[in-house]
C-alpha cells in the first residue's frame, strides 16, 4: 500500500511570495536528474512492474514526460492572458496509451530533460512582473499566479518521484542487503 498521499487529494496554500520564483525554477530544473539518480542501476523487470491496474516506475517516469506538454500551455495561458488555464485530461489518457514500458527508459529520460528544458528556457525568458498574474485553475476552481503554477509543477513532480522511490527504492535496499550477506 502506498504511503505517498493521492495526487488528487493534495490541497495547495500559495502564501509565499513571488519572489521565491527562481527557488522553483532551480527545483524544476533539478527534477531530471532527481529523476535519473532514483532510477539509475534498477533493473528492467523492476522498473516496469505493475501491481494491480497502477502505473509502473517507468510508466510514472512517463508520466513527468507525458505532461510537459500541459505545463508549458498553461505558462503561454499566462503570457496571452487568458481566463481560464489550460484543462488537464484528469483521466491520463496520454500516458494511459503511450506504452511507456515499451520504450527504452534512456528515451524517457532524455525526452523528459529535453521538454522540461524548453519549460524552463520559457519561463526564464519572461518578464518577472508575470510571475504574479494570477489565472483560475479549472479543476482547484482557485486563482494561481504563475509562481504559484510552477511550484504546482514541483510537487506533482516530487508527488510521482516519491512513488517511484516507493517501488524501486525498497527493492534496491532488499538486493542490496541480500547480497552483502
Amino acid at each position: 500500500m502506498s504511503q505517498v498521499p493521492a495526487w488528487f487529494e493534495r490541497r495547495f496554500g500559495f502564501s509565499f511570495g513571488v519572489e521565491v520564483w527562481p527557488n522553483v525554477c532551480a527545483r524544476l530544473r533539478g527534477t531530471p536528474a532527481r529523476l535519473e539518480e532514483t532510477v539509475r542501476g534498477r533493473e528492467h523487470e523492476v522498473l516496469i512492474h505493475k501491481e494491480g491496474s497502477g502505473w509502473s516506475a517507468q510508466e510514472h517516469a512517463g508520466h513527468l514526460w507525458d505532461l510537459e506538454e500541459l505545463w508549458l500551455a498553461r505558462v503561454e495561458d499566462y503570457v496571452a492572458g487568458r481566463e481560464l488555464l489550460t484543462v488537464a485530461d484528469l483521466r491520463n489518457r496520454k500516458t494511459e496509451l503511450a506504452g511507456h514500458n515499451e520504450y527504452a527508459l534512456a528515451e524517457i529520460l532524455a525526452g523528459f530533460r529535453t521538454a522540461r528544458g524548453r519549460l524552463l528556457t520559457r519561463v526564464e525568458g519572461l518578464d518577472a512582473g508575470l510571475f504574479g498574474r494570477a489565472i483560475p485553475h479549472p479543476r482547484l476552481g482557485t486563482p494561481m499566479r504563475l509562481v504559484d503554477h510552477l511550484y504546482f509543477v514541483a510537487e506533482h513532480d516530487d508527488h510521482h518521484l516519491a512513488r517511484i522511490w516507493e517501488m524501486v527504492g525498497s527493492r534496491r535496499v532488499e538486493s542490496e542487503q541480500r547480497s552483502s550477506r
